[in-house]
């Protein structure tokens, strides 16, 4: 999953509303690889819960990487694979191994982070990290602290799961509030969906709230790995968008999202059609998003960024809400 931004003006509930993405371009049989994620991927998790006991205290590392998993599954999911059926896919994400933000939130914020010309828009961007320059003038010293903390690689994957979810939550009792369209139903779906987790965790007595500390929160921090430099404040469109060539497991648990400027480019395409367009297209998406690009992986990120900024907190451009 993309962690929604962190505490933000909260944008009008029409602009970040649901939209339909074009289905993908692989038929459902073809996203065989998509289907054995999904059963296995529970399954996985199910047995490390279950047996747990069995296998250590190191359980809970695979377990947060599944959970990881899970979240690039839903990303698969709201984006029209393995079928062309929304309910379908929503079935398919059950149960909510990640416990935090409803699948059908996660995807309406998520439809509209797709509108590129839009992107990194502290106003109509809802998985931007910048904030307006208004915003900041209203921020404390110890929340501006932490953001720009968090606007380096060991502050997002420490503090940036709470600032992430103080801020949705936040916004998200705003719109229940304001009964928003949609809003309060995900929230009853995703209660539903959190039923079969909270029963495995009873079952194998594992206190739920050591599960949100030690397995939920952990994914959440290795995602945000991932988004930290997907996306910049650019003044051309496609220059906001990044490349990771990231290796094997970096690339399976984010499910090739790491190529993100691609996936951008071409959004209907399933996650395994990705490195195939990367390398078929790759001059051109350099060309057209000025070389943002970092091909040393994941651990040239931190190298660059581990304890410096890449970005600056507030935007760099002036923007208004609209």
């Amino acid at each position: 999953m993309l962690p929604p931004a962190p505490p933000r003006p909260v944008p009008p509930t029409g602009r970040t509303g649901p939209a339909t993405p074009v289905p993908g371009t692989s038929t459902a049989w073809r996203q065989w690889p998509t289907w054995a994620l999904l059963v296995a991927c529970p399954l996985a998790w199910l047995g490390l819960v279950l047996g747990h006991d069995l296998i250590g205290p190191v359980w809970v590392v695979p377990a947060a990487l599944l959970v990881t998993l899970h979240s690039s599954l839903h990303h698969e999911l709201l984006h029209g694979h393995p079928t062309a059926s929304r309910r379908l896919n929503e079935a398919l994400g059950f149960p909510a191994l990640g416990l935090f933000v409803p699948y059908r939130r996660f995807r309406a914020l998520h439809i509209a982070h797709h509108r590129d010309e839009r992107l990194t828009d502290p106003y109509d961007d809802p998985e931007s990290w910048y904030l307006s320059a208004d915003a900041w003038q209203r921020t404390g010293p110890v929340t501006r602290a932490l953001l720009r903390l968090n606007a380096t690689l060991a502050g997002r994957v420490t503090v940036g799961p709470a600032l992430a979810l103080a801020g949705f939550w936040r916004s998200e009792l705003r719109l229940v509030r304001a009964d928003a369209p949609g809003v309060r139903r995900a929230w009853c779906v995703h209660a539903l969906a959190l039923v079969p987790v909270l029963c495995a965790l009873g079952v194998a007595g594992v206190p739920v709230l050591f599960y949100a500390a030690v397995v939920a929160c952990p994914a959440m921090s290795v995602l945000m790995v991932r988004t930290f430099v997907e996306h910049r404040a650019a003044p051309a469109v496609a220059e906001r968008t990044c490349v990771v060539e990231a290796g094997a497991l970096a690339s399976l648990l984010f499910l090739n999202n790491n190529l993100h400027a691609v996936h951008h480019r071409e959004p209907w395409r399933c996650w395994f059609e990705l490195p195939a367009r990367w390398r078929a297209t790759r001059a051109q998406v350099l060309a057209e998003n000025g070389a943002n690009h970092v091909a040393d992986g994941y651990a040239g990120v931190a190298r660059r960024w581990l304890l410096r900024g890449r970005e600056p907190v507030v935007h760099p451009f002036p923007h208004s809400p609209r």
